[in-house]
């Protein structure tokens, strides 16, 4: 698929994100959070809600979380325009509570197509929420194993759609960091983990 399909694709989904009534989260809508970065990133890192900075802005990984996981990148030598950036859920849950069970049924499709549009080599899952739901879409049998027994990890899955084959890399969520500044070294450690496989 070249850069131009690519770039129609996503902006289709954009359009049906901002217009989505499929679920309540609409109402609290400020701004979606469709996702941000390369049309043809290697790696897309997945996240599980935005927060209120990122709900302000449209941008994904903004606030404190976002800072670690810049710091992180940049530890390996990756980019961040270089890499995509999406969520689980497109909308900002009330209260930064957890997604619910129809949310995640809801936005998920979305996040679904974006994967097989952009097709990167690696798809990084930040934290539970997002490791849970990608490792048991694409059928691996450990996925509702907690983060911590999954992190660092490689998956190699293959999309039964389209034949696309990915490899999974669950990592603990960049906002652990802000709270435990012990987990930023084991973070530091498994990103080295993704610049390896990218070579």
């Amino acid at each position: 698929m070249d850069q131009t399909q690519k770039d129609k694709l996503l902006l289709a989904i954009k359009e049906e994100v901002i217009a989505c009534q499929k679920c309540g989260l609409y109402k609290s809508r400020v701004l979606p959070v469709v996702g941000q970065g390369n049309h043809d990133a290697q790696v897309m890192f997945i996240g599980e809600a935005p927060g209120a900075n990122e709900a302000k802005t449209g941008v994904p990984f903004c606030g404190s979380a976002g800072k670690i996981l810049d710091q992180l990148l940049a530890s390996v030598g990756i980019k961040r325009e270089e890499v995509y950036i999406a969520n689980i859920l497109k909308d900002r849950p009330p209260g930064n509570r957890e997604p619910a069970p129809d949310e995640i049924a809801a936005c998920t499709p979305y996040l679904l197509r974006q994967i097989a549009i952009i097709n990167p080599k690696i798809i990084a899952t930040l934290g539970n929420y997002s490791t849970h739901f990608i490792l048991d879409k694409f059928g691996v049998p450990e996925s509702q194993k907690g983060i911590s027994q999954l992190r660092g990890r490689k998956f190699a899955v293959q999309d039964p759609q389209n034949q696309n084959s990915y490899t999974i890399i669950p990592l603990f969520h960049p906002a652990v960091a802000v709270y435990d500044n012990s987990k930023l070294d084991t973070l530091k450690q498994d990103f080295k983990i993704i610049k390896e496989h990218l070579k």
